[in-house]
């Protein structure tokens, strides 16, 4: 092999994030391209993608070389931190390079760049090649200053610390100073006898990717493109050159090329990957194998009394569980993971111990008997046929993967505790990283361009709201992007700019629920990267590069539905015990209450875990779930695979008599599969069927029956080839006939697809039948606990408020007397709206009320309210939100009042406190006038609000319409003239393709083009029930465009559509009608009732102003005077008949009073 004259050394990839535009698998195949026997990979202080790269390079037949750059803070000329570069050359060169980037992250101040001290390489320099900088390192900038003295200094740390190790990096990509530098430093070089390297100081792959690269930095530093380009920071020339290229650049200076190549050879740092490192879990005197038997041994009793009460019935059933806890314990063993399962035994029941819920179980590790006798799983193996080998396979060495879920506002706290008890030093979080997704970098480049907003949200909401989108998949979907880009030539920069940049690293964050414990420090393994608020660690290798090195990922999830159990439960139990009833234990509950299944069978799923959709729903309602079983099945059944295939249709078919039930088909089928199928009635649902059919038909054991699983899952032909042959001669030895098993492995092969994880459906089948219990018998707490779970969603508050009033459950709106923080159930059984759920009010505000009602009991009145609550936490426009939630209703003055005397109110409060502080009065004088009429004196003439004008503000300030909704207004009006209008929520349970009519309010729309160009316009509708999605196709859009607007009032005409595979429920319009059209039809005339009392001057003038704005129509109006119990009928002429809209239905309202108009129908 021909010897290289040249080796880049100085690259960055897209994980330098302040820079950098090239992936790690782009760099390697460019070297590839470019014949390149060695590169290094030097990312702006870190070594996230070390692991990839280091792969990527090693399949490639490259030899990687490892290193950071580092900004060093010691060396400083104008407080301006120099650079270097490390690379590594041995072990001991790469463990001072992850100590020197984790103290850099472990010391940084908040928002700072991490540095590194240089006093630091005294205690970490073995092993390490350093780069100079260039003219940006610290010899560089007092070369080009001639300061001489520091220059010296330098040299001598560097001379010292790192003998034949340290470089004058020289760079020659025409950028100011560079070649300045340059002369002086081969000066240096000569004069000190300190060596030269070249290098290209690489941050993009190709000369044409300079724009995109700026554009790329832009992003990061939060600027725009002219503002880059004015700093010069980067060159068009720092791609990745080939040899020649670099020679020719530097052909003067031989020596850094040739030395380019030696500190390559220099660099031998080679990592073994794919070993495993155990943390191990302290048993004192005892191995942690004999600690697991005895503990399983223990756990398991105890689980036995639980199942099996009654001694005589425990002796029967015991045998099988002893059996398969001796089978488990010695595969657990032999693959040496016993300290794997104590260690998570130990913090679940530290968890629960302090009142920390923790989930049933997840994932296949659900199958294992020595889980659930650990308590780490709640749900019993045996008794749903779950198969361990699902989870650890003798025959296939993989390490255990327990995901534990716990409760999302306490998972944090067990986490601390595994750091305590394993040290913080060997716990640490997983890092992920964020790239730039199709969406968010469109509106990136098109901020960093400088185009308008507008001109970037046209673009960007073209791109549809799917998860994983891509802008090539965008385009294939949405039509319009396609013209706008060939249309456009600003859009089409913009998306080719994108196109380049989609996909690259653009931030990090933490891993949703990965832990690592290490059986050493972590910093053995990976570097460590700190947040500000640098408390908590996170690995710098992501979940799958953690797995490579060897380190075991512990998954500490949190899920919002265990938070909703253990709130719903508290509420219970406190009243059962103010009751002297007996608490509710959630895991003792009978899993065959026929109630509960009765409520189930009814599609009344709302907040259900897994059972909420629209699509599920309707599965639910032909499923006709009666079982546990069932439950399980239905879980697994609802998905795309199981959907598309026509599957579903069979399990329904057959579960309800109306299809023969066959193991598996009725042509290809035999006996001894019946009991391995019977509970999916006949079809092959779940992935442990594939291997018990493996196993009872062909012989295989479960370990080589969890191998045929995954080939299938694989689809590689060869392997394939081979389950088969080795299935078909199992299954002769077995007595089974040829042409059987071959059509038997035929449907295994099939539905083995969409097969699912039983496992995983039974444990999460068990969280939805507790909250489907808890939801039946207790409903108040229940909800109130969902309530409380979503306050910051309030999309998902309205939801759940709709389903409270459709189960007749009374929510009392925010009081300021009775209301929490949360949601919860008074003595009377009614919710009570929580505090928290209140737009723009925040904890401290909240928790400074409650304080202050527990210490002075309850507030007569606003004015005590006031002077009473924290100043410094309630101001005007908190306490405007809560008169206009509805909190301060109870002291009988309307909103409109209260809102009115608000800033009187305030002014007299802080001159009684001001008073207070000077002296001037006594402080009980600020009580004296605390009583509700302090408020009802002021504005004594304020109307009060229409309810439609009561109802929009309580909308801006909860986000949702609490204690009546706009539509029941119109209600009895609809069923007078449209009597087959339904309600929403009765729409949602309709079947599809029906024609249905239903009444609501537009409270979203949006407008897309199809396929074909045309415009489609969707509109959320809502009434008191529900809300629902219509779609309007272009053949109807300008008919009924004007009607087609926010806060307007629909009747819809139309066709359900259900789209089951995607999840939507929709109504395809046929014809629309406004609320105006329907007072034009059927308006008859409409009367104004007054009173003595009410009528003045001036209220008469204004009725008068009124009407003759709006006279000129064709509807009557009447006026009806009421005075000591006489009534007058007063009809005004035609020239003062109205022609009727809601608008001015609502303004006259507000004029007059809600109960002052009648309207009369036809």
């Amino acid at each position: 092999m021909i010897k290289p004259r040249f080796i880049h050394l100085h690259v960055h990839s897209d994980y330098s994030m302040i820079d950098g535009l090239a992936t790690v698998d782009k760099l390697i195949k460019k070297a590839a391209v470019l014949k390149m026997p060695a590169l290094a990979l030097t990312d702006f202080n870190n070594l996230f993608g070390f692991i990839k790269f280091y792969d990527y390079a090693y399949k490639a037949g490259i030899k990687p070389i490892i290193g950071a750059d580092f900004l060093v803070q010691d060396a400083v000329i104008g407080n301006e931190p120099s650079k270097l570069t490390c690379l590594v050359t041995n072990q001991q060169g790469y463990y001072n390079l992850i100590m020197l980037i984790s103290k850099a992250y472990k010391n940084k101040s908040n928002d700072i760049t991490p540095m590194i001290k240089r006093h630091w390489f005294i205690e970490y320099n073995n092993g390490l090649i350093i780069l100079s900088g260039g003219h940006k390192g610290d010899i560089g900038r007092y070369l080009l200053k001639n300061k001489k003295s520091q220059i010296e200094k330098c040299i001598w740390f560097y001379t010292k610390y790192f003998p034949n190790r340290y470089y004058l990096e020289l760079v020659r990509t025409d950028r100011k100073n560079e070649e300045s530098y340059l002369q002086l430093a081969i000066e240096l070089s000569t004069l000190k006898g300190l060596p030269i390297v070249a290098t290209n100081d690489v941050r993009f792959l190709n000369k044409k990717d300079f724009l995109a690269h700026e554009i790329r930095v832009a992003i990061h530093d939060g600027t725009t493109l002219d503002k880059t380009k004015q700093l010069h920071k980067y060159s068009t020339q720092q791609f990745m050159k080939n040899e020649q290229e670099m020679c020719d650049l530097f052909s003067d200076i031989p020596e850094s090329l040739t030395n380019s190549v030696e500190i390559a050879y220099r660099c031998n740092f080679t990592i073994n990957l794919g070993r495993s490192f155990l943390p191990q879990f302290p048993t004192g005197s005892m191995s942690a194998k004999d600690f697991l038997i005895m503990h399983a041994k223990k756990g398991l009793e105890e689980r036995l009394i639980f199942l099996f009460p009654k001694s005589e019935e425990r002796l029967i059933n015991r045998k099988p569980y002893d059996l398969r806890l001796i089978h488990e314990l010695q595969v657990i063993n032999n693959m040496d993971f016993p300290s794997y399962f104590l260690i998570v035994m130990e913090f679940i029941k530290w968890a629960k111990n302090n009142d920390i819920p923790v989930g049933p179980g997840r994932g296949s590790g659900a199958s294992s008997l020595v889980a659930y006798a650990l308590k780490i799983t709640e749900l019993d193996p045996l008794k749903f046929d779950l198969l361990f080998e699902r989870f650890l396979n003798p025959e296939r060495i993989s390490m255990p993967d327990l995901d534990i879920d716990f409760c999302m506002e306490r998972r944090d706290s067990v986490i601390d505790h595994v750091s305590k008890t394993y040290g913080l030093d060997s716990v640490s979080q997983i890092i992920t990283f964020g790239t730039m997704a199709a969406k968010a970098v469109v509106r990136d480049v098109g901020r960093v361009l400088g185009h308008p907003y507008a001109f970037i949200n046209r673009i960007a909401k073209l791109i549809p709201l799917e998860p994983g989108i891509t802008l090539k998949k965008a385009f294939s979907i949405e039509p319009q992007l396609e013209l706008l880009y060939k249309n456009n030539e600003d859009i089409k920069t913009l998306i080719d700019m994108a196109r380049q940049l989609e996909g690259i690293v653009r931030n990090v964050s933490k891993h949703a629920g990965g832990v690592v414990i290490a059986p050493t420090k972590i910093t053995d393994f990976s570097p460590l990267y700190y947040d500000n608020d640098n408390i908590r660690s996170m690995t710098q290798f992501d979940k799958d590069d953690i797995e490579r090195i060897g380190l075991i990922k512990f998954d500490f999830l949190g899920l919002r539905t265990l938070t909703i159990i253990n709130r719903a439960l508290k509420m219970i139990n406190n009243t059962h015990l103010k009751h002297g009833i007996p608490p509710i234990d959630i895991h003792s509950i009978s899993l065959d209450d026929q109630k509960s299944f009765h409520m189930l069978q009814s599609s009344e799923t709302t907040a259900i875990f897994q059972l909420e959709s629209h699509g599920i729903k309707e599965l639910i309602k032909q499923l006709k779930p009666d079982c546990f079983e069932d439950l399980i099945a239905l879980i697994a059944l609802f998905r795309p695979g199981p959907l598309q295939s026509g599957m579903v249709d069979n399990f329904i078919n057959r579960k309800h008599g109306y299809e023969t039930i066959s193991y598996p088909d009725s042509k290809w089928q035999h006996e001894s599969l019946r009991p391995v199928l019977e509970s999916t009635y006949g079809i092959i649902l779940y992935q442990e069927q594939v291997m018990q059919i493996a196993q009872v038909l062909s012989g295989y054991t479960l370990g080589q029956a969890d191998i045929l699983r995954r080939a299938i899952g694989k689809k590689k032909p060869e392997d394939m080839a081979k389950q088969r042959s080795f299935f078909n001669l199992g299954a002769i030895k077995n007595g089974v006939d040829t042409t059987l098993s071959t059509k038997i492995f035929d449907l295994v092969e099939k539905f083995a697809g969409y097969g699912f994880n039983k496992s995983h459906s039974a444990a999460y089948a068990l969280i939805s039948y507790q909250t489907l219990w808890l939801k039946t018998h207790h409903p108040s707490e229940f909800m109130a606990a969902a309530l409380s779970s979503d306050m910051d969603n309030l999309n998902k508050i309205a939801h759940l408020i709709n389903e409270c009033k459709n189960m007749a459950l009374t929510i009392l709106p925010p009081n300021i007397n009775t209301s929490q923080y949360y949601f919860y159930v008074n003595e009377n059984k009614k919710i009570v709206y929580g505090f928290g759920a209140i737009k723009g009010i925040g904890k401290a505000s909240i928790e400074a009320i409650i304080t202050s009602r527990k210490q002075d009991g309850e507030f007569i009145g606003l004015f005590d309210f006031c002077v009473r609550v924290d100043n410094t936490k309630i101001n005007h426009r908190i306490i405007e939100k809560l008169i206009l939630s509805g909190a301060f209703d109870s002291f009988g003055i309307h909103r409109a009042k209260l809102i009115a005397s608000l800033n009187d109110v305030l002014k007299n409060v802080h001159q009684n406190i001001k008073n207070k502080y000077s002296g001037q009065t006594d402080i009980f004088e600020i009580y004296l006038d605390t009583s509700p009429k302090t408020v009802s004196e002021h504005s004594q003439t304020i109307p009060q609000w229409s309810s439609q004008l009561l109802l929009k503000k309580e909308k801006e300030t909860l986000g949702l319409y609490l204690t009546n909704h706009p539509t029941v207004e119109y209600t009895k009006m609809i069923k007078h003239c449209i009597p087959n209008s339904i309600k929403i929520k009765d729409v949602l349970i309709e079947k599809n393709n029906k024609v249905i009519h239903v009444f609501g309010l537009i409270i979203s729309m949006r407008t897309k083009l199809n396929k074909q160009s045309k415009h489609i316009v969707f509109c959320i509708i809502e009434d008191y029930s529900g809300r629902l999605e219509i779609m309007i196709f272009d053949k109807l859009i300008n008919k009924y465009q004007y009607c087609l607007k926010e806060n307007n009032f629909l009747f819809v005409t139309g066709i359900t559509n259900i789209d089951k595979i995607h999840n939507r429920f929709k109504i395809i319009v046929q014809r629309l009608k406004d609320i105006n059209d329907i007072y034009k039809k059927h308006a008859r005339s409409l009367s104004i009732i007054l009173n003595d009392k009410q009528v003045d001057d001036q209220l008469l003038t204004n009725i008068r102003i009124f009407l003759k704005k709006n006279k000129f129509g064709t509807l009557p109006i009447y006026f009806f005077y009421q005075k000591n119990g006489v009534q007058i009928r007063l009809h005004c002429g035609e020239t003062w008949y109205i022609t009727l809209t809601n608008q001015l239905l609502n303004d006259l309202r507000n004029l007059v009073g809600d109960k002052q108009i009648k309207l009369e129908l036809h």
